[in-house]
């Protein structure tokens, strides 16, 4: 069961020739694709299901908007914090651990009944998602050189179904059977991942043996070592800032006037996320002809063109309102996603002994991003409606176009 055993030194890992290393069996290429989705799906759960699970707890808009607001934060705490361990201890016994946590805060999620308990459950999700993150390091390291890019597109893609079939599914299951079943059954998901991962990963012998210590600190020395590393960083951030506060704040604005629409129409949107599924392998090919400095620069500047666009909701009806947000939220997630897939190209090349930790920095910036997003957003539309949030959205994309398209020796 685990007779795959991989060796590393402390820098690198060594592998037979690409021409004898036989491809992954389809099987665990699923599982892992599997298992980045189900992780990264606990994120997005409750975006939908905001306005039924606020009237319920009876909390307020803004207390609120913090369930996504933290759940966001652990994963950049997680990512910044846990992450990195990967390169440092077996990453099958992580991946493992983090299953066994995130399904505890999942069924924690369920079983509250106040928002306080809420809160606390949406951290420790955040954290322990991070298993996505160990996740496709892991395939990454699995996979031959001569099917790497193939199979980790493939875990990408099903990374993005998660994101894209959590926010379908909880509205759904939401409005039909509520919106504590929805934790009780993903809480399931995750527990049966974990036995099926414990059956069929190999172990991982470290590449490095920093100290937790030092292993943390490389994380300051990489970011001040590759110019390349900071600029996907901080794009990547701004472009999530719209992102976390266009969903965080949707569930609410349909629920009420003038749509008062229920979790299932909320979460129907999530279908834009489609767009993302189909961006991955896209603009990979796109990045191998073009390099991924084109693909971050189409992606930001679609963005803030599916963001800017929303502003012209105040002149359409109310049906004319959805057809828009709904063709917004298409362009966005397919260029924010694009440029998602063309930063990690970009990241992973730097110092492929150090990919969790690049990964880590990569996806704190980003996670960060989605916390401040989903806090101002919420702060915004409390404040001065959906406009606002459309504004502080546009804003935050350009500036990512505007990082992507400043000089690189300035960065």
């Amino acid at each position: 069961m685990h007779a795959i055993q991989l060796t590393h030194t402390s820098s690198a890992t060594r592998s037979p020739p690409a021409a004898s290393a036989p491809p992954l069996p389809a099987s665990l290429v699923l599982l892992l694709a599997t298992g980045a989705g189900l992780a990264v799906a606990s994120l997005y759960y409750s975006q939908p299901m905001l306005g039924v699970l606020g009237a319920d707890l009876g909390a307020s808009d803004r207390a609120l908007g913090l369930v996504p607001t933290l759940t966001q934060l652990g994963y950049a705490l997680g990512i910044l914090l846990l992450a990195p361990l990967g390169d440092r201890y077996d990453r099958r016994r992580i991946i493992l651990a983090k299953a066994a946590v995130l399904s505890a805060a999942l069924l924690l999620g369920g079983a509250a009944h106040t928002i306080g308990t809420l809160l606390i459950a949406s951290l420790v999700t955040g954290l322990a998602a991070t298993l996505a993150q160990d996740i496709v390091p892991a395939a990454a390291t699995l996979a031959p050189e001569a099917h790497r890019g193939k199979v980790v597109g493939t875990v990408m893609t099903g990374l993005l179904l998660g994101i894209l079939l959590s926010r379908v599914v909880s509205g759904f299951v939401a409005e039909h059977f509520g919106w504590r079943t929805v934790f009780v059954a993903a809480a399931a998901s995750v527990a049966l991942l974990g036995a099926a991962m414990w059956r069929s990963l190999p172990r991982f012998e470290p590449t490095t043996q920093l100290s937790y210590a030092a292993l943390l600190g490389s994380l300051a020395g990489l970011w001040n070592r590759h110019g390349a590393l900071r600029r996907a960083t901080l794009a990547q951030g701004l472009l999530s800032v719209g992102f976390s506060a266009f969903w965080s704040t949707l569930a609410v604005m349909l629920h009420g006037a003038p749509f008062h629409l229920g979790s299932s129409v909320a979460g129907a949107f999530g279908l834009a996320g489609a767009a993302g599924a189909v961006a991955a392998p896209l603009a990979g090919r796109i990045a191998d002809r073009r390099g991924p400095e084109t693909v971050t620069r189409m992606g930001a500047g679609l963005s803030v063109v599916a963001f800017a666009a929303m502003a012209l909701s105040p002149l359409l009806s109310a049906h004319g309102r959805l057809w828009l947000l709904g063709a917004s939220a298409v362009a966005f997630d397919l260029g924010i996603q694009a440029a998602l897939v063309a930063h990690q190209t970009i990241v992973y090349g730097i110092e492929p002994g150090a990919r969790s930790r690049l990964n880590a920095v990569l996806f704190v910036g980003m996670f960060v991003g989605m916390a401040f997003g989903a806090a101002l957003g919420s702060v915004l539309f409390a404040e001065w409606g959906w406009l606002a949030v459309t504004a502080l959205a546009s804003s935050a994309a350009a500036g990512a176009l505007i990082v992507r398209r400043w000089p690189a020796a300035r960065t």
